[in-house]
């Protein structure tokens, strides 16, 4: 089996820039929740439990740099647990807190836009 779907258009620039987009976002996202929780702005000092918030970011990687369809497709589902705690982190807290928050997001829906235009991308392809 190959580790990249074969019903892939093999010059396509949108799967590419989507492709691009998704795991740029991803690793944005994992930066964010790193740096976040542990330096910029921690709810203790030293750093903070919810650190761990990131793991399931990290899960789906592989896939989106193999661009398998299933991965894009759950990532555009897991990513909306993030972007709820985006918006109630924004809304509720203060300072830089509030900001990293709405940072979260907005990466959570540039995302998301990837994720379905990679897949709605490659459907359209197989037709």
């Amino acid at each position: 089996m190959t580790t990249i779907d074969t019903a892939l258009p093999a010059a396509s620039p949108v799967v590419a820039l989507s492709r691009r987009l998704a795991v740029g976002s991803l690793l944005a996202l994992i930066v964010l929740g790193l740096a976040w929780e542990l330096w910029l702005a921690p709810l203790r000092p030293g750093g903070s439990w919810l650190v761990l918030k990131v793991l399931p970011l990290c899960i789906p990687l592989p896939g989106l740099l193999r661009m398998r369809m299933y991965t894009y497709r759950w990532v555009s589902l897991l990513v909306w647990v993030y972007f709820t705690e985006g918006v109630v982190r924004g809304a509720s807290d203060r300072g830089l807190s509030a900001a990293l928050a709405w940072l979260e997001a907005a990466l959570c829906l540039l995302l998301f836009a990837a994720c379905v235009l990679h897949v709605r991308t490659r459907l359209k392809a197989k037709t």
